[in-house]
């Protein structure tokens, strides 16, 4: 086959195989868990900061600013000949033989994308607008979720707690007044907030609208295919925060008000006083526990509370191998040991160079989780553990 995109899809029967998507984020430092080597975590420069997270199944762009590489956020496909394609003109050149009927017609591209975000300290308080703000300057909402894997988190950082929503009885005036002293050092919004530790293994929703700041865990952030953010908070473990960040995404003419930045807010959300019942996440089996030993596998709800996104934890025992099917197209990393996905192997490196492949990441289109995959453990003694991220309305989705 001439056409590169469609040659991979046919001799992955369905499956793409993906190359490591890295994206700087200057306002960051790097918590050195997502197997980076030591030497690459500045490799784009001091200019660009520290790589702190991987994308992973993603056409979706990064907005970091002027600085912005082509295509950077988006995942390449890796073709047999070696060529590296971007995802995004995968889902163009095949559209629904990849994602499917259903999200094809609702969405006309992949929605949704996940990474792995891994900072050294917490992230400042700020916001993902809500559809009807993000689409006043071009974007799109975003909702996420967050999880937080045990393989990735040997240490917890420099704050392992993040601060979600405001306190119940918070004014829009407490708010208002902290955002107008933005400029003047600490704002202390977060005296406005409460945080809660972060638990590995578990998760939770943000919805958009949400004010959270982002401990220190290294997080799996499965999430809408849009990168709308402005940044409340002002000073954050020591760092300043750019006020570029406070106006980010606003409207040109409502740059300056602050009313506007109150308005963002999803007031209801926000000051919910069971706030952690609503949002917080814990596993839950996707099957009778019974069935899943006997098959030899464990799989787990780890994201489902949000109708726009939604993610599994699979494990594969000791060597045993599984015929897995899902209803929907899904990106997928291994995080722990070794095998083969329909006989092309599954690995989990022990360190990446930038700009190296691996063989950790896949794309699996509708057809083919439909149809099912094939996952072995090639080990005798250490389990095969994969996450799996989906799009909205996943018809496997049926919890309570």
């Amino acid at each position: 086959m001439s056409n590169p995109i469609r040659s991979a899809f046919a001799s992955g029967e369905g499956i793409f195989r993906l190359a490591p998507c890295w994206v700087p984020r200057s306002f960051c430092i790097p918590g050195r868990r997502i197997k980076l080597h030591p030497d690459d975590y500045y490799a784009l420069g001091a200019a660009r900061g520290g790589l702190d997270e991987r994308w992973l199944g993603s056409a979706t762009a990064a907005d970091n600013g002027p600085l912005t590489a082509p295509n950077e956020g988006i995942s390449h496909v890796v073709c047999p000949d070696g060529e590296l394609v971007p995802l995004s003109e995968a889902v163009a050149e095949l559209g629904a033989e990849l994602i499917g009927d259903r999200l094809w017609k609702t969405c006309g591209a992949w929605p949704v994308f996940s990474k792995f975000f891994d900072n050294l300290g917490p992230l400042p308080l700020h916001i993902h607008h809500r559809e009807c703000h993000a689409r006043l300057v071009g974007q799109k909402g975003k909702p996420e979720c967050y999880y937080f894997p045990p393989q990735l988190n040997n240490y917890g950082g420099r704050f392992p707690f993040t601060f979600f929503g405001l306190e119940p009885g918070t004014t829009r005036d407490q708010v208002r007044r902290a955002l107008e002293c933005f400029t003047a050092g600490d704002n202390h919004i977060t005296d406005l907030s409460r945080a809660y530790r972060l638990v590995p293994g578990t998760g939770w929703d943000v919805p958009p609208g949400v004010l959270h700041a982002p401990g220190s865990l290294c997080t799996y952030e499965p999430q809408a295919a849009s990168d709308v953010y402005a940044m409340y908070q002002s000073l954050t473990d020591d760092q300043l925060v750019s006020e570029s960040l406070l106006w980010k995404d606003c409207p040109p003419e409502r740059r300056g008000d602050i009313d506007y930045l109150v308005e963002v807010i999803d007031w209801e959300l926000n000051t919910d006083p069971e706030f952690r019942r609503h949002r917080f996440m814990p596993p839950v089996d996707a099957a009778p526990a019974e069935e899943m030993a006997e098959a030899g596998i464990h799989d787990r709800w780890i994201c489902y509370k949000s109708g726009a996104v939604s993610a599994k934890e699979l494990t594969i025992q000791p060597g045993r191998s599984a015929l897995i099917r899902d209803a929907a197209a899904y990106g997928m990393i291994a995080l722990q040991g070794h095998g083969t996905i329909n006989d092309m192997p599954l690995e989990t490196p022990a360190l990446i160079r930038y700009g190296e492949l691996t063989r950790d990441e896949y794309f699996v289109s509708e057809q083919a989780a439909r149809t099912g995959v094939t996952i072995v453990n090639r080990s005798d003694v250490e389990p095969l553990v994969v996450l799996k991220h989906f799009g909205p309305g996943n018809p496997d989705l049926k919890l309570g």
